[in-house]
């Protein structure tokens, strides 16, 4: 027997090497990594700063505990509340457990107003974890099967459905938020549109509803703004983010607004490790390097923009036009292209050729290159991808 647990579908390969858009196996072998370990490694592997920071703080404190002050943590803590215009953060180790802190802030929101049975709305599609509550939150049957009885206090509705939404808060009066990803990054680059996301913001404002975006996915700069939300003219009540914050290491945040920044108070909620100085060295690191311009010739927002200009325009041209593919999803370098038939066999025939991608859904090509990917290896993608999708049978 494996001495590690069966929880993962594997491909046979082994990194032991990373440097920027690249990364290295066992025997040499180069890969170019169009996936950055599921939107985690924004700035590439390796990144100077972040390594520098990395080993920096693990010279001098690596944890303490939270029941003491920690300097990196409240840095971190001041450059997420000025980026995002909200007040407070909670951190955690994970993007779970990021949603599992936004899903207690509104249940006791809710309590605190005497219901005593509060409901979250959640969306078809969604994925916000693996942990019993947001296993529940996540709107994939298949991955609720065998783990049942799940944790009540959930309505389903289906996604970019706003008169849905509605009818279920107006039904319903223990309804006391929503919680959504602006793009579903496992249900198919779902893409929410600004009238949606805006209709959302003002049913909860008119409901008094906390208005949760996870942005576990999303966030740190990957869609050209450091949070989608930014792109829509509104501001959450709750919202989450971890993957790209800490560039592998593994790090998340709950941050909150107005009345859901007052609902935890000391013992209602606490991690061992959610934001320890090692962590929080790392994603100061990463927001200054995402925030500061021109940080070694990087601009971050202008080349996530020009990249995926850049691919867009390639695939339309190669793939749409040609009817290869029927549509590009997704914002900045989160690109969803999507296949008229399944294909996930395509996730082993890139790594043959040394590209790492994904697929979702069944028939979405899930691309999510680091932010500061350069226009050669930009290029080097679309053509690997297009040649898969030309030799599909």
């Amino acid at each position: 027997m494996q001495p590690i647990m069966n929880t993962y579908g594997r491909l046979p390969v082994t990194f032991v090497k990373g440097e920027g858009s690249w990364v290295f196996d066992t025997d040499g072998k180069k890969y170019l990594d169009a996936l950055s370990g599921i939107a985690v490694c924004g700035l590439g592997h390796a990144h100077p700063a972040v390594t520098q920071a990395i080993r920096e703080q693990a010279d001098n404190l690596v944890h303490t505990s939270n029941l003491y002050g920690i300097g990196r943590q409240q840095e971190l803590a001041e450059r997420l509340t000025r980026i995002s215009g909200m007040d407070n953060v909670f951190f955690s180790n994970s993007g779970a457990e990021a949603n599992e802190a936004a899903i207690k802030i509104a249940r006791k929101y809710g309590h605190d107003q005497g219901i005593t049975e509060p409901q979250i709305i959640v969306m078809t599609k969604a994925f916000h974890g693996r942990t019993m509550a947001t296993l529940t939150a996540t709107g994939n049957p298949a991955a609720h099967v065998g783990f049942a009885p799940l944790v009540s206090g959930f309505i389903r509705v289906p996604y970019q459905d706003l008169a849905s939404a509605e009818a279920i808060v107006a039904a319903n009066p223990n309804v006391v938020a929503i919680l959504l990803e602006p793009i579903q990054g496992e249900g198919g680059l779902a893409t929410a549109s600004s009238d949606y996301i805006q209709g959302l913001r003002s049913l909860c404002d008119a409901n008094e509803l906390l208005m949760m975006l996870d942005e576990v996915q999303t966030g740190n700069g990957r869609t050209g703004t450091y949070f989608n939300f930014q792109q829509h003219g509104i501001i959450p009540d709750v919202l989450t983010t971890a993957k790209g914050l800490g560039n592998g290491v593994p790090i998340g945040a709950c941050i909150a607004k107005g009345k859901a920044a007052h609902v935890l108070q000391p013992g209602n909620h606490g991690s061992t490790y959610g934001g320890n100085p090692l962590a929080c060295a790392a994603a100061v690191a990463v927001i200054d390097s995402i925030e500061k311009k021109n940080i070694e010739s990087e601009n971050i927002y202008d080349n996530v923009k020009a990249r995926s200009e850049q691919m867009r325009s390639a695939f339309t041209t190669r793939l749409i036009e040609k009817g290869l593919a029927t549509e590009l999803r997704g914002t900045g370098l989160m690109i969803g292209v999507v296949i008229n038939q399944d294909c996930p066999q395509l996730i082993k025939e890139a790594l043959d050729i040394g590209l790492l991608i994904n697929v979702t859904s069944g028939n979405v090509i899930r691309l999510l290159p680091p932010l500061n990917i350069n226009q050669q290896d930009a290029d080097q993608v679309v053509n690997l991808v297009c040649q898969l999708v030309e030799n599909l049978k």
